[in-house]
């Protein structure tokens, strides 16, 4: 009998954990983030299912380069999505050679969003190698673009690692629940919410990330990069 329970229980979870992500309601303006794993999507589908904004995954390390990156970004721009461009943090590796790989297949536009850093694993580095290494690549990111860039993580990372720094930055919080907002420590706003990564959009197949944003549509073009002259570091610094 006990092992009946355990085995209908287990059936349960399984089951509730592969849920598809419903849109969320009460949040004007909706988006999605992307990569490879999605392959091809048609953005002329996906722009017209109320999706305002869109992130994808630019680069990982020191020279990985998303495969999908040049087409998503092209395409978000041609169809009106708002788009923004991440890069995957190692922690363990050098930060500024992470910050020149992103900087290096990254050109912004006027109204694109600001970079995103994604941390999210240790990679078996201390919490204080993690913020060195974060705040290298921010630091050297917004100098070179001219616009401080977002956060991305999730609420235990944030909550474990990060409370109490980067307090100025935007942040976009991976959190998933039906409901509830995510609660960071020492009460920091969320600015981005994906709430869910099973969700299905016609024109994407399998599964992508839902987000929303906490402000309105407005709010989000205010967040876009202004026009400027791109610096470079290197040619500041002499190297």
């Amino acid at each position: 009998m006990r092992y009946t329970f355990y085995i209908v229980f287990c059936l349960l979870c399984f089951a509730s954990c592969d849920e598809q992500t419903e849109r969320m309601t009460g949040y004007e303006v909706h988006g999605i983030d992307v990569s490879h794993y999605q392959s091809y999507i048609n953005w002329d589908t996906v722009a017209a299912q109320d999706v305002r904004f869109a992130f994808m995954k630019a680069t990982e390390g020191h020279t990985f380069v998303d495969t999908m990156f040049c087409y998503n970004w092209e395409q978000t721009e041609r169809v009106g999505i708002k788009r923004g461009a991440y890069h995957f943090f190692r922690p363990t590796l050098n930060a500024r050679t992470q910050a020149m790989n992103f900087r290096d297949n990254v050109t912004l536009r006027t109204g694109d969003l600001p970079p995103v850093l994604d941390v999210e694993v240790i990679d078996g580095a201390s919490k204080a190698e993690i913020i060195i290494g974060m705040q290298t690549w921010l630091s050297l990111t917004e100098l070179h673009y001219g616009i401080r860039p977002i956060i991305y993580t999730n609420l235990k990372f944030y909550n474990k690692y990060l409370v109490g720094y980067f307090d100025e930055y935007v942040m976009w919080i991976a959190r998933y629940n039906d409901s509830a907002q995510p609660k960071l420590a020492a009460g920091k706003d969320w600015h981005f919410w994906q709430y869910g990564n099973k969700g299905r959009l016609k024109g994407i197949k399998g599964d992508v990330d839902f987000n929303v944003f906490s402000g309105n549509i407005f709010e989000l073009e205010e967040l876009g990069l202004a026009p400027r002259t791109v610096f470079s570091w290197e040619a500041e610094s002499g190297e």
